[in-house]
């Protein structure tokens, strides 16, 4: 039976404005096993990002963390001292951001950059052996004329080849956990295969846990166990992979799966409306304005309930009256 690695407690995360406090991310709630790959869905500003930062504390003012835990091995993420958090983060838990260009110097080398996190982090001793360690670790990922791509600076080389990079650059500590922002979302079909079937090997040669991150629910087919369907900062699904995307329940995650284009569909079906605004949430049910199935109690004031439903769970009146 594989063991919680991590475990996200009634996350919140604030962005404090002149005269109010935004909530972002709202009472998010999710647990991560080890060799397990959760995916996080959800529309563009849904929170998803924010959840991912805030786990590493990578937020300042005017955000800040107002609530909850975050269990890391035992250890809550959110009250180690700011020196243990630094020692952490890299070394146990490294993340993959949405557009690798804005994380490299466009000044310095692929290799000097992935050099400096080996010696950084004590993988290795001398220079040399970083080196040896390098480019075993672009072959890792895949990536052919390994000692010339050393010598490449990152606006010499393509989109995926520089994401294939910062994976490597990421697991570079030998992280037991992987955090994947969007990581193909600015690649081609093609290039956007390739590197899940990159994330998905690594997760299994490296006995490593992956939160990945996407707001594309069939890429969230393709490497996840674990779902988490996140709409307005809150949780509104969660389970099995295979009991979320084949069946699911809260009406959100039933027109994301919809809205996928399908070789054989003769229309597109859009989800109707817009996002709701974090800012000003719709009282009651934040997803009933644009809710097919939206009840009284999915418009009244007052918000749904978590409802367990096996491994898994939804926040929808639906299933608290008792069926749809």
């Amino acid at each position: 039976m594989s063991a919680t690695l991590l475990s996200v407690e009634e996350l919140r995360t604030q962005i404090k404005g002149e005269r109010r406090a935004t909530t972002v991310v709202d009472g998010v709630s999710f647990d991560l096993e080890t060799q397990q790959v959760l995916a996080l869905i959800g529309e563009s500003g849904s929170g998803k990002t924010m959840t991912a930062l805030s786990i590493l504390r990578l937020v300042a003012p005017p955000v800040s963390i107002s609530g909850g835990r975050v269990r890391y091995q035992g250890k809550d993420l959110l009250r180690l001292p700011d020196d243990e958090m630094r020692m952490l983060r890299g070394r146990q838990i490294a993340m993959v951001f949405q557009n690798p260009r804005d994380r490299f110097d466009p000044l310095r080398t692929i290799g000097d950059q992935l050099i400096e996190v080996l010696r950084h982090h004590g993988v290795a001793q001398n220079r040399e052996e970083a080196s040896r360690r390098a480019l075993a670790l672009l072959r890792e990922v895949q990536l052919v004329n390994v000692e010339r791509v050393m010598n490449m600076y990152p606006n010499e080389v393509s989109g995926g080849m520089l994401q294939r990079a910062m994976i490597a650059i990421a697991i570079a500590p030998s992280p037991n956990l992987l955090i994947a922002d969007e990581p193909t979302s600015a690649l081609d079909v093609t290039i956007q295969s390739e590197i899940l079937d990159l994330l998905k090997k690594i997760e299994t040669a490296r006995s490593m846990s992956i939160l990945f991150i996407t707001h594309d629910i069939s890429v969230a087919r393709q490497v996840a166990d674990t779902v988490a369907v996140m709409y307005a900062g809150q949780i509104v699904e969660y389970g099995p992979a295979s009991q979320v995307l084949a069946e699911p329940r809260h009406p959100y995650t039933k027109a994301l799966l919809a809205s996928v284009p399908t070789p054989n569909a003769d229309v597109l079906h859009p989800i109707p409306g817009l996002p709701a605004d974090v800012a000003h949430p719709p009282p009651g049910c934040r997803f009933a304005p644009r809710c097919t199935s939206a009840t009284v109690h999915g418009r009244a004031s007052e918000p749904p309930p978590w409802v367990q439903t096996g491994p898994g769970g939804v926040r929808c009146w639906l299933y608290s009256e008792g069926g749809e």
